[in-house]
């Protein structure tokens, strides 16, 4: 009995969550109560509230079989097989839907939303049924063109191929493709060797298997999973794209399910995916070292690997697949890391591969959950090192020496391991000093990478300063220069943004720094060593000096940007550290006055800023990048696919956003070059810190620009979602403030948008900021409610009994603060007019009520006293009662004053009279001899 009442108590907890919109809350409410429920009725009502939740959740094949549970308790349950049928249209299943709706008719034939129901799904299908018969004409054509041998006409047939391409995308020509034998066909295509042929096939493959995981394995069967690998090495960089995309669409199919397969289908195959993906998966590690494969092809196959290997959240406890790849291809992975370009024999790689590979190896590390699992991954690279250190002469020690500087640029904490082996960096040293070039720029590069850790700093700096010294100065080739000048950098910058504290003497960083300027703009040099100059800036504009220059030379600048969109995307972390320091816009806490004079006291260290670093030098340092540029350059940066895009670097680049849009004045030219666009992936992804400045930066977009015009079309609804972000407690109260006056920007534009806020579930915290102590905060939350109240839903939280929101309302319209009172009387005044009931709610609200609108009408703000009159117009017409109550008091008084004041308050006096009118009709009181 005790399970039962829980069960029922926790079912009525449901019913109320349910009713206030929180599907979510309400969904776990009765699972809960499933648990202790026993009774078949019981357990009955509660799959069919679930199927409610999941209808509400859009999570359709979840109501489908919460409702389809209901129905196996009771068949004439008519509730249950109407939700069963809104799941079962909107996967698409009609015919299974339409049959649901007619048992709900023959239920109760006189219900009109029943039959409503069945007439629109009716049409539906109809209409599919047109468009399937459509499709099958279409793809026959195409059919024709393409198998006919005596067709002659290259572009008919090219024509064709590109009409399958579209058709595929659609459900309903993908599937007839899939069942007209188009699969072979699609082979043959791939068979003739023609680029266009191959890539019109690779592309409606990818069709056909986007979102249909039995389609998907029917099509693996056949294509062969070494075939479909293959295709990634070929040397046509555009064929091994549309390769990578296919695979990458059949990755997501086998992982993600059945989004589109109808019933039945499944049965036919072996839905376990994890075999094909493994299969697939030791194809692509074979490809990473086979003879033959080109080098944008290795490079595609790693970029598949760092998307489809690593787990997508750290919430899934099942790693077995990085665990498999580790064991399975590590040292492939590391060989391409390894390669050495410039040495016979070597991996056709580039410029982006050992980046590619670095960032690979760094995904799999982090994916890793305990000690044992990191000791094998450390054990495994010490082995391969090793293996190529000893025994394999100088072309060994150089291809060891180059996996270090992979591992340290990836999974740093390996790499220091394996740079801590016997030889390793004394080999790394000794071949600074070698006149070979190719020895000198492998052990240039490691020294940087090592150089990351104090405890290799410090070595560094005792042993290899002079050496890098030497080499900058006496070297003959720029591309050894380059580097040994960001090895300088890099040690010379240790101290960060601390004036205080330099490594060099007066001016050494200023004269790196110039050098680095001069090299970035020298076109004459290839991009790779270029990047290195960037490289080295990023390490120098620590120093405020440094900044200052280099935002004065235009060309430095923009020759950074064009660096940054070119094809070597291992530039895009120091071109977006580089900025970060000349904007200033990494996290820096002012240290607390009692502590700094402790520390004095105890003679202790105290960082000093630098003058050049305060605000209006760095504002000044935005305006300049703004002119040179820096937008379009972060748009570009934004769109690159490359895994040179670490999530590390899309936070730099939302704080260099975040900056720049600081000053209301440059918003509007942030947006017009495509900023705005750019900040919406940035807010949707990345770490936890870069997308909150990324959804901080959309704030203050949203806030002063129109946001129809800065956020055109369907991009505007994308923009909720990063704002409602803002407003969880872990965020700063500013970020909280600038989320809530978006949002209220927002939500005053249509209702689709307050929808869109509603759905995203921002109305429970918008409430809780209205109780805040903070008085901006609880203004922000008073005027976003007050636009969020044109939404029905959102109307009807206030008639909920038990809910303080509209005591609230009542009482923030007698507050101090003249725009709470204004935001909170003009929601009153909306509410009443929308809802006459809530008008008996404010009398019972606060024994205060009358005072409260007594004051709204003798205010001396015209908006104040507008919004009073309108809700006592609305409470006298709503209930004869609450007029009598009204017309009692004062009111009648100040109505009667209020009501002579056309010339001065034309809306004020009109409102005023109208609530007198009203009082005659009621016969409260009568009118005067003129009538008035």
């Amino acid at each position: 009995m005790e399970g039962a009442g829980a069960a029922g108590q926790l079912r009525q907890e449901g019913n109320r969550l349910f009713q206030a919109g929180d599907y979510a809350a309400a969904l776990a409410s009765y699972t809960r109560a499933l648990e202790l429920c026993a009774g078949p009725p019981e357990r009955a009502v509660l799959h069919r509230n679930r199927a409610a939740c999941h209808l509400k959740l859009e999570d359709y094949a979840n109501a489908e079989a919460d409702a389809s549970k209901a129905i196996e308790a009771d068949g004439h349950d008519v509730k249950a097989l109407f939700r069963r049928s809104q799941a079962l249209q909107k996967l698409g299943r009609l015919d299974q839907a339409v049959y649901d709706l007619r048992r709900c008719v023959s239920l109760e034939p006189r219900n009109k939303a029943f039959q409503e129901a069945l007439h629109d799904l009716g049409s539906s299908m109809q209409e599919k049924m047109k468009l399937m018969s459509c499709t099958d004409s279409k793809v026959e054509q195409m059919f024709q063109i393409l198998l006919d041998p005596k067709e002659t006409d290259t572009d008919k047939k090219q024509k064709a191929a590109q009409n399958l391409i579209v058709l595929a995308r659609e459900e309903a020509g993908a599937e007839k493709i899939f069942q007209s034998d188009g699969v072979r066909l699609l082979l043959r295509m791939l068979d003739t060797g023609r680029e266009d042929a191959m890539l019109a096939a690779l592309r409606t493959l990818a069709g056909l298997c986007s979102g249909h995981r039995s389609r998907t394995m029917a099509i693996l069967a056949e294509l062969g999973a070494p075939r479909v690998s293959a295709m990634l090495g070929v040397e046509h960089e555009q064929v091994s794209l549309a390769a990578c995309n296919l695979l990458q669409v059949m990755f997501d199919a086998l992982k993600e399910g059945l989004q589109r397969d109808f019933r039945g289908k499944e049965e036919a195959l072996v839905l376990d995916p994890s075999k094909e993906l493994k299969l697939l998966i030791g194809h692509l590690l074979e490809m990473l070292n086979r003879e033959g494969t080109s080098a944008h092809g290795r490079d595609n196959t790693l970029n598949l690997l760092i998307k489809v290997v690593p787990r997508k959240s750290l919430r899934d406890p099942n790693n077995s697949l990085t665990l498999w790849v580790i064991d399975q291809g590590l040292k492939k992975i590391l060989e391409v890391g390894g390669t050495v370009c410039e040495a016979p024999g070597s991996l056709p790689a580039t410029e982006n591969s050992r980046m590619s590979a670095a960032v690979l190896l760094s995904k799999l590390y982090s994916d890793l959950k305990c000690d044992a699992e990191r000791e094998n991954f450390h054990r495994l690279c010490e082995d391969y090192v090793r293996s190529w250190f000893e025994g394999h002469g100088l072309a060994g020690k150089l291809r060891a020496i180059q996996t270090v500087s992979c591992l340290l640029q990836g999974p740093s904490e390996a790499g220091n391991q394996v740079l801590e082996l016997e030889g390793i960096m004394e080999s790394v040293l000794a071949l600074c000093a070698s006149v070979r070039e190719v020895d000198q720029l492998v052990a240039v590069e490691a020294l940087i990478h090592a150089a990351d850790k104090a405890k290799r700093a410090s070595f560094i700096t005792a042993n290899g300063v002079t050496l890098l010294k030497n080499i900058y100065k006496c070297s003959g080739k720029d591309s050894i220069r380059i580097r040994a000048l960001v090895g300088l950098c890099k040690l010379g910058s240790a101290g960060g943004t601390d004036f205080s504290m330099k490594q060099f003497a007066e001016g050494s960083t200023l004269k790196l720094a110039k050098q680095c300027r001069k090299w970035l703009c020298n076109e004459a040099m290839d991009a790779g060593t270029r990047r290195w100059a960037v490289e080295g800036l990023a390490y120098l504009t620590f120093d405020a000096d440094v900044k200052e220059e280099f935002v004065e030379d235009k060309a430095a600048v923009q020759a950074m940007f064009q660096l940054a969109q070119s094809e070597d995307r291992s530039v895009l972390f120091a071109v977006a550290s580089t900025l970060v320091n000349c904007t200033n816009s990494y996290d820096h806490k002012e240290p607390d006055p009692q502590m700094l004079e402790l520390a004095k006291y105890a003679k202790q260290h105290v960082p000093e800023q630098h003058p050049k670093d305060e605000p209006g030098c760095v504002r000044r340092r935005v305006r300049k990048l703004l002119a040179a540029g820096v937008v379009s350059a972060l748009t570009c940066m934004v769109k690159s696919e490359n895994p040179a895009l670490t999530n590390s670097c899309r936070e730099l680049i939302s704080r260099v956003f975040l900056a720049v849009v600081e000053e209301a004045a440059d918003r509007g030219s942030v947006v017009a070059q495509g900023g705005g666009k750019a900040l919406i992936p940035l807010s949707l992804e990345g770490t936890t810190v870069g997308q909150a400045k990324a959804a901080q930066a959309l704030a203050k977009i949203t806030i002063t620009s129109n946001p129809e015009m800065a956020f055109p079309g369907e991009r505007i609804y994308e923009v909720v979602r990063p704002l409602v972000s803002l407003l969880h407690l872990h965020h700063t109260a500013l970020e909280n403030f600038e989320g809530l006056m978006a949002l209220t920007n927002l939500a005053g534009i249509s209702e689709r948008l307050r929808q869109k806020i509603l759905k995203e579930k921002a109305v429970p915290m918008i409430e809780g900021y209205m109780f805040e102590e903070h008085e901006l905060l609880r203004l922000a939350a008073t005027e976003c409610m007050c636009n969020m109240a044109m939404s029905i839903e959102v109307q009807e939280l206030f008639l909920a009994e038990g809910s303080d929101r509209l005591k609230l309302l009542v009482l923030y319209s007698g507050e101090d603060d003249e725009k709470l009172r204004r935001a909170a009387s003009g929601t009153l005044a909306m509410l009443t007019s929308l809802l006459p009931q809530i008008c008996g709610k404010i009398t019972q609200v606060t024994a205060h009520w009358l005072e409260i609108l007594q004051a709204l009408l003798l205010s001396p703000s015209v908006e104040l006293q507008h919004r009073g009159a309108v809700i006592v117009l609305n409470m006298m017409a709503a209930d004869r009662e609450i007029a009598a109550k009204l017309m009692e008091s004062e009111m009648l008084e100040i109505l009667s004053v209020l009501a002579k004041e056309e010339r001065d308050k034309p809306r004020v006096a009109q409102a005023a009279k109208e609530g007198l009118a009203q009082a005659v009709a009621c016969g409260l009181i009568k009118p005067t001899v003129n009538g008035e």
